[in-house]
């Protein structure tokens, strides 16, 4: 089984790596003053996957594909709009909900997410979703900005998950107590909290926050910007 390393960005950005490959979630860097210590420049992905179309999920995938030459993963939407922006076609990956891909280190399936997408320019995004991936012998289910819905409960249908990845911060996405039911319906007892914090109407109180994932006999993690995490 491969070593798998989880990187936290800030906001909603990460990237899970292994010794093969490396995917990068929703990057929203230079914009975040959060994460003004992240050089973008050194970040070489091989994927880029993105849930949505807003600014705070896409800001740096143009910059960081110039860079990389990454592989473009998202919605029909969203990755025909990239296309408009230069990137190659035959450098993106267009899906849609349910669709599952085989790739070279393991699958990607895009699954919902309750939230709205819109491009930077105001152009449509598509419908937002949320990426089950398989990775180094691991499955982690990147949930995207989404409320708490019960397509969640489809999840454990078909996968065992390793780790989930949620928002938590209230306000745009679900908050803690939402996301403590997510877990349940999901069926994971590991999560990485994502989306508190970077502007004021998503503050937290992580100590609280933690207590109420223990509750629930799940643990809540809380990474600093830059940090990374072995699954």
């Amino acid at each position: 089984m491969a070593s798998i390393e989880l990187a936290y960005y800030g906001h909603s950005c990460f990237e899970i790596s292994t010794n093969e490959v490396s995917l990068l979630f929703d990057p929203f860097i230079t914009p975040n003053p959060q994460a003004r210590y992240i050089d973008v420049n050194s970040l070489s992905p091989n994927y880029i996957l993105i849930s949505h179309g807003h600014q705070d999920h896409v800001a740096d995938v143009g910059h960081i594909y110039q860079n990389s030459r990454a592989t473009i993963i998202s919605n029909y939407e969203i990755v025909n709009w990239f296309f408009g922006q230069g990137i190659d076609q035959a450098d993106g990956i267009q899906m849609n909900h349910g669709g599952k891909l085989t790739l070279p280190f393991g699958t990607v399936k895009y699954v919902n997410a309750v939230h709205s997408s819109n491009m930077p320019d105001g152009a449509y995004g598509g419908n937002p979703g949320g990426f089950v991936v398989e990775v180094g012998g691991k499955t982690i289910y990147f949930a995207g900005d989404t409320a708490l819905t019960w397509d969640m409960k489809l999840i454990p249908m078909s996968y065992q998950l390793d780790l989930a990845i949620l928002p938590i911060g209230d306000h745009f996405t679900m908050g803690v107590d939402d996301a403590v039911i997510a877990s349940q319906f999901i069926e994971c007892d590991k999560i990485v909290g994502c989306h508190y914090d970077t502007f004021p109407p998503i503050a937290l109180n992580r100590d609280e926050a933690i207590n109420k994932f223990a509750a629930a006999s799940k643990e809540l993690i809380f990474l600093e910007v830059g940090e990374r995490f072995s699954v």
